[in-house]
């Protein structure tokens, strides 16, 4: 039995992922960041990449069992956009490409975004969504985007970016307003939790503009809110209440523009119990499971498999 090995090397998590088309094993681990940062310097994550991957590598290939390679895939930028380029991901297709040399198979280069599709897909069970156009979002630290999402090209995926954030990306604002609470990086776990502490509505009404929304806003008023003392708990509800009305308000806006496809949620952010359960009773939708919501190399283990022909 051969299997696809997958490496992403983002700005938060060092990743790699074996899948043989059926059984799939994953090492992450994230990156060090100081206590009250929200982020590395890309010089940092580089070294922690190049610190972290080979003892990943070797822990998932102990954890597999005895296998050989059909292809390996991995993340070279961020999006499949002109001009998309993080130095971090060098780390994993560098160690990418020197694996399927000395192994004699192809090498695939995704993007770090279609690698998160890859992975809600697997994570959901719709891999046959991969023959069909759907709606996907992807929010993160990086990246808020709603997408249309069809069939074909290298990338196993065409995706067209539908809206956006203008400004402040959600999982900026998480985080932002996790260290206003006090919360540790990456702040979303302890900020979901802390918001389901709340029963407090809000009426959260993002700027927008076109199909595209502002999130800078939320920022402002979650501090504004501390400064009034209002409790932790409430400010933890305002900041997702706001992601989820920008999320609400892109969706109505790209069913009306392609009309009523599956809709798929990957992405950190969307890992929140919080914004699943608000997201989830309104447009049921396929959640990748939290393990493969945030930064992996899953997904990029399953677009190799695809594209090397092992599925």
């Amino acid at each position: 039995m051969t299997c696809c090995l997958g490496m992403d090397t983002s700005n938060y998590t060092t990743s790699c992922a074996l899948y043989d088309g059926e059984r799939l094993v994953q090492q992450k681990r994230l990156l060090s960041v100081e206590e009250g940062e929200v982020g590395l310097r890309q010089s940092e994550a580089v070294f922690d990449h190049t610190r972290q991957l080979p003892e990943l590598t070797e822990a998932c290939f102990s954890a597999f069992g005895k296998t050989g390679l059909a292809a390996v895939g991995a993340s070279v930028r961020p999006r499949d956009a002109e001009g998309s380029y993080m130095p971090c991901f060098l780390v994993g297709a560098c160690a990418a490409r020197a694996v399927a040399a000395s192994a004699g198979v192809p090498f695939y280069a995704f993007s770090h975004q279609v690698g998160h599709i890859g992975a809600a897909l697997y994570s959901t069970g719709r891999l046959d969504l991969v023959h069909k156009p759907f709606i996907c979002f992807h929010f993160s630290g990086g990246t808020t985007e709603c997408l249309f999402v069809s069939p074909g090209g290298e990338q196993v995926f065409e995706v067209k970016r539908i809206a956006g954030s203008l400004d402040l990306k959600a999982g900026q604002a998480v985080d932002r307003v996790g260290r206003m609470l006090g919360l540790r990086f990456p702040a979303g776990e302890a900020l979901s939790a802390l918001a389901g502490q709340s029963d407090t509505e809000f009426r959260a009404s993002p700027a927008v503009k076109g199909g595209d929304v502002s999130l800078s806003g939320v920022e402002n008023k979650c501090s504004a809110m501390l400064r009034q003392g209002v409790p932790a708990e409430e400010v933890a509800r305002c900041c997702l209440e706001y992601i989820c009305a920008a999320a609400d308000y892109m969706t109505q806006y790209a069913m009306r523009e392609y009309g009523e496809l599956p809709v798929v949620y990957a992405g950190g952010v969307m890992s929140s119990d919080y914004i699943r359960e608000r997201l989830g009773k309104k447009y049921g939708g396929f959640f990748a499971a939290p393990e493969f919501s945030g930064d992996n190399a899953a997904g990029l283990a399953v677009l190799a498999a695809l594209r090397g022909g092992v599925l």
